[in-house]
């Protein structure tokens, strides 16, 4: 059982996480849910599409302006407090590495602190704790925020990326973090070139053996773009192909771009898998 918010998924659940950046210069928008008008109406238009939970940023990943801790919270804070207010039932995720900026977004209303660097500010799991809120723990190889990988090697990724994801995860439930508000999540791109990310996704069934629950955060990465020597703007199909792959394996929460596709390719998945009963089934009864 996950529980995050008010809301409790089933072992076989797939859960969709949409993406909510406010930021300027986001490396997939390029700042269209910067303004608080098209983020809400971003965070609308994801729920009814089939998200329960929405991700919001204050930092793109990558490398760009610096952003500073007060800055972050300045793009976040008031933003999270409104979706509360609009959204009473919607998970609220806030992909965030820095301890203060979690204090205040919890204050604000989120349900759960994403993670994404690998727990580079051990303060932020501490956090999480003192609110009850979920935390994902990710694998970023060591990197810091908002570096790009080089020249990075791994003996056996999968081992390394169990180890810390699930050194992280332990120490999250020791400082109080409830058990079932923890995910883990092999940080695909982060730390990682396009091979490591896909055995990673290869392997992700060694991940979802621990009895974590696995979030896969694949859409429209350069791992996909290098794979299929694609832009940006086409690797849609690539990275539906790569979450079919990873439900198949287990995963069970996706943070995506395209919630309405992954629904359906979730969905899909899940009836094959025998998880959940064909919306129609006429064909050979009539």
């Amino acid at each position: 059982m996950l529980r995050l918010g008010r809301r409790e998924f089933g072992a076989h659940e797939p859960v969709i996480m949409a993406i909510v950046n406010r930021t300027p210069d986001s490396f997939y928008d390029q700042g269209a849910t910067f303004r608080d008008e098209p983020a809400l109406a971003r965070v609308e238009h994801a729920v009814a599409e089939g998200a329960a939970i929405v991700d919001i940023g204050g930092v793109k990943a990558g490398p760009g302006e610096e952003v500073t801790a007060q800055e972050e919270a300045r793009r976040t804070v008031g933003f999270v407090a409104e979706v509360r207010r609009r959204f009473p039932d919607v998970v609220i995720s806030v992909d965030t590495w820095r301890a203060e900026v979690g204090e205040a977004v919890c204050e604000a209303g989120a349900d759960l602190l994403n993670d994404a660097w690998g727990g580079v500010d051990p303060g932020l799991a501490e956090v999480a704790a003192r609110y009850r809120v979920g935390l994902v723990c990710t694998h970023a190889g060591g990197a810091e925020p908002r570096t790009r990988p080089h020249r990075v090697t791994y003996d056996d990724v999968m081992a390394d990326i169990l180890r810390v994801t699930v050194d992280l995860a332990e120490r999250a439930v020791s400082l109080g973090v409830p058990r079932e508000s923890v995910l883990i999540d092999p940080g695909h791109d982060f730390g990682k070139n396009t091979r490591h990310s896909l055995e990673a996704t290869r392997r992700l069934g060694e991940m979802v053996a621990t009895g974590w629950p696995v979030l896969v955060s694949l859409s429209n990465k350069d791992f996909v773009g290098e794979t299929l020597d694609k832009p940006l703007k086409e690797r849609v199909v690539g990275t539906l192909a790569t979450t079919a792959v990873s439900a198949w394996l287990g995963a069970q929460v996706y943070r995506v771009h395209e919630v309405a596709e992954t629904r359906q390719v979730l969905d899909m998945v899940a009836s094959i898998a025998g998880h959940r009963a064909p919306a129609v089934a006429r064909r050979g009864l009539a």
